[in-house]
């Protein structure tokens, strides 16, 4: 009998046209009009119809990602009783997962992945930043570059062995660009984002976001949710709270968020989501992890005749 782990992404699989599959449910539909409610604007005309450079505004992007990957995590536990041992989410991602964990409502899961995107771009206001994803290089050699490089840079993301994300002031990230192109790096693209995310530029965003998450009820997790910050599972709301804090002005440890899950006997995954970026990631650092993704209703059936065989 496999051990899962239900996983959810973060920015950059939003698309125009997202989550329309479940908008054609009555019984999903509704879930639309009650988001908009609770965040006091047209979120489903965004995700529905756009403009993409709307749907990319990262307070619009946040809670986007996180409504379709609740309205998929819901379809697939209404059709299926296979159960988690643990859950993740890849940045805002963790937000996702809290709701599975039951931690979180939804709704309110909705308000604060909404609030913590106002944040992010609002801390950074004023001070010119950059982001840039390193492919190819080792992550110890870009943490060194890092740190000797003048000004904030950061190894923000530890998406996968092969792709670590920079952040920091903009000429620090170019500069630490540089050196790691001399270094040997196969590829650097540099980002489109909001803010110098998972960095101490934006630290302002932290204590924001702990105020806002003071008016919220956070429950005990019913399942154990891997922290971002900490690389290991928590249940108790007072620890998932204060990672939550440090996670948006630290680096996201994917990498060893799965290892952890490997090294504890994970060996399936089912990513609930837009796109399937988080699987994409998980294969890159271990490929015995067997992966299924559920982005609309159809990947349900696709996941259990998977399963059957």
């Amino acid at each position: 009998m496999k051990k899962f782990a239900f996983v959810f992404p973060g920015q950059g699989a939003q698309y125009v046209g997202m989550a329309k599959e479940f908008h054609n449910i009555p019984e999903y539909k509704k879930y639309f009009k009650i988001a908009n409610e609770r965040l006091g604007y047209d979120l489903e005309n965004i995700m529905l119809n756009g403009p993409a450079e709307e749907l990319k505004q990262t307070f619009n992007t946040q809670p986007a990602i996180l409504l379709h990957s609740i309205l998929a995590y819901n379809y697939f536990n209404n059709h299926c009783d296979i159960k988690p041992e643990l859950v993740a989410g890849h940045s805002l991602g963790e937000f996702s997962a809290l709701v599975a964990a039951e931690v979180l409502d939804w709704q309110d899961a909705l308000h604060l992945v909404h609030k913590r995107g106002k944040f992010m771009v609002d801390a950074n206001e004023g001070t010119p930043y950059k982001m840039a994803a390193i492919l190819g290089l080792d992550k110890d050699i870009i943490k060194e570059i890092c740190e000797n490089t003048h000004g904030v840079v950061i190894a923000a993301n530890f998406n996968t062995p092969k792709q670590t994300v920079i952040s920091g002031e903009e000429k620090s990230v170019s500069d630490a660009m540089k050196k790691c192109d001399d270094k040997g790096a196969k590829r650097i693209v540099p980002l489109l984002v909001g803010g110098a995310f998972h960095s101490p530029l934006i630290k302002k965003s932290s204590k924001w976001l702990y105020k806002e998450m003071q008016k919220i009820d956070f429950a005990s997790a019913k399942v154990p949710v891997i922290s971002n910050y900490t690389a290991k599972p928590e249940l108790e709301p007072n620890e998932i709270i204060n990672n939550l804090k440090m996670q948006i002005i630290s680096p996201v440890r994917w990498v060893d968020c799965v290892r952890y899950m490997s090294n504890n006997d994970i060996d399936a995954v089912v990513e609930f989501g837009p796109k399937k970026v988080v699987s994409r990631m998980i294969r890159s650092i271990d490929r015995s992890i067997d992966r299924f993704s559920v982005s609309q209703p159809k990947d349900v059936d696709k996941v259990l005749k998977k399963l059957e065989k």
